[in-house]
């Protein structure tokens, strides 16, 4: 090396790049590998220059403004330690970044909230699930507040919100047991269903996908399966009292009958009449009514849609409604312009009728425990009203075709009416009313 000599602080301040060069290196007598490189501008840093396997590197230290001449040999000294090893400094400097980056990255994924996450959950599903099963995720876990559509009260705040805050690595199972405790008590059948979600969502976090990877290993194993969470979690049982029966048909279709609004009054005993899910026949529309081959295209959230028969009944009441929109129970009202809210007529017309409380999933439930009196099938009831195949014959080898659900859905409509007392009788040329027998 020439230009060799013992670098002082005076010296490395006098240095100067030789004229018609762009940059002269001065190397330090004392520090083996040390130099100092002067570029034509006046620019001065410190350098290192050594061999790894037979391979000349040089690694700039640093501005020699910034640095001092002892700091820049005692690194050099390091460097040279290194490379006598047959290590890389280049490759330790990448790797120690890398490390760091890491180390930044983890620190960053830590703080993330269940909050942070939980969109990013919603949007990877939604093409996946039902509209009614992705308003269930965004309903359980809303924060509440919010001005109600047709009514002055607020919104409620779902089960879920109040985890919302919580860093992914503080929903433990302690964490969760707690939750699941205070909501049980007030809305069981909610935090049950929160519940299913948010183990789903946890699952979600321990992926594969490159996604998912991001937020694997943040929350605690066992944070949804240890046994004191399960514990906690409310078992769903029906509500007790919350289905009609056999003597209270002619009472309720008699008050149901009666309601001025002949929308919300085919609308309650259609959930009857098809055990549907409330959602599913409020969003039922006119392209869904086939009144000439008898048939209800019901979209389902289990299967995506289901197709039931049109009883004869059933089918004259809805002939007879008016036609504002695609919607056969629309709404002038309503922003959608369907049905949103028949309990308060239901309501009233119970307590006219002087029958307990009966809530509008109850006819869905008080359909499937009618049909028990004429002894249909499970199967055939399962399939009218949506219900996941239970057996392993059920669910692969007996989908049963529209003619025979048909016959045992007339019957029970027949027995149901007969029950109430209420005369029917369809005709060739079209349907007509129905009127109630003296």
């Amino acid at each position: 090396m020439a230009n060799k000599e013992n670098f002082t602080a005076g010296r490395v301040d006098n240095f100067e790049c030789e004229p018609g060069k762009k940059q002269t290196f001065y190397w330090d007598a004392k520090t083996q590998g040390l130099g100092l490189r002067v570029t034509s501008s006046g620019a001065k840093s410190y350098i290192f220059e050594g061999r790894v396997h037979g391979k000349t590197l040089r690694i700039t230290i640093g501005d020699a403004k910034a640095w001092r001449l002892s700091d820049a040999q005692i690194e050099a000294r390091n460097l040279k330690t290194l490379t006598e090893k047959g290590t890389d400094p280049r490759e330790q400097k990448t790797e120690q970044l890398n490390q760091a980056e890491a180390r930044r990255q983890e620190a960053r994924r830590r703080v993330l909230t269940f909050e942070d996450v939980w969109p990013e959950y919603l949007k990877a599903h939604k093409s996946k699930w039902s509209e009614r099963h992705y308003q269930d995720h965004v309903r359980l876990s809303a924060k509440g507040g919010e001005q109600r559509k047709r009514s002055h009260k607020l919104t409620t705040a779902g089960p879920l919100s109040s985890l919302m805050p919580l860093p992914l690595p503080e929903l433990t199972s302690a964490r969760i047991t707690a939750w699941l405790e205070k909501e049980s008590a007030t809305r069981p059948t909610s935090a049950a269903q929160s519940y299913r979600l948010l183990r789903a969502f946890i699952r979600w976090t321990d992926g594969e996908t490159d996604s998912e990877k991001n937020y694997a290993g943040l929350i605690p194993s066992e944070a949804y399966s240890a046994k004191k969470v399960k514990a906690a979690v409310p078992r769903n049982r029906a509500k007790e009292g919350d289905c009609m029966q056999r003597e209270q048909l002619p009472i309720w279709l008699g008050a149901v009958r009666q309601i001025r609004n002949p929308i919300i009054s085919a609308y309650l005993q259609a959930l009857l009449l098809t055990g549907a899910r409330r959602e599913e026949m409020a969003a039922l529309k006119w392209d869904d009514v086939d009144f000439q081959w008898r048939s209800l295209t019901i979209r389902d959230k289990v299967e995506g849609k289901r197709i039931i028969p049109l009883t004869p009944y059933l089918g004259s009441l809805l002939s007879m409604l008016p036609r504002r929109n695609e919607w056969v129970f629309s709404s002038q009202t309503a922003a959608d312009g369907k049905l949103a809210e028949p309990r308060i007529a239901h309501n009233d017309a119970l307590i006219t009728a002087g029958l307990p409380h009966l809530t509008i999933h109850g006819l869905r439930r008080s359909f499937g425990t009618l049909c028990e009196w004429i002894e249909v099938p499970a199967g055939v009831v399962a399939q009218i009203m949506g219900h996941k195949p239970s057996a392993l014959a059920e669910k692969h080898y007996r989908r049963r075709p529209l003619d025979l659900l048909r016959m045992w859905h007339d019957r029970v409509e027949a027995w149901m009416l007969e029950q109430a007392g209420i005369e029917f009788e369809p005709v060739q040329a079209g349907l007509r009313v129905a009127t109630n027998v003296p």
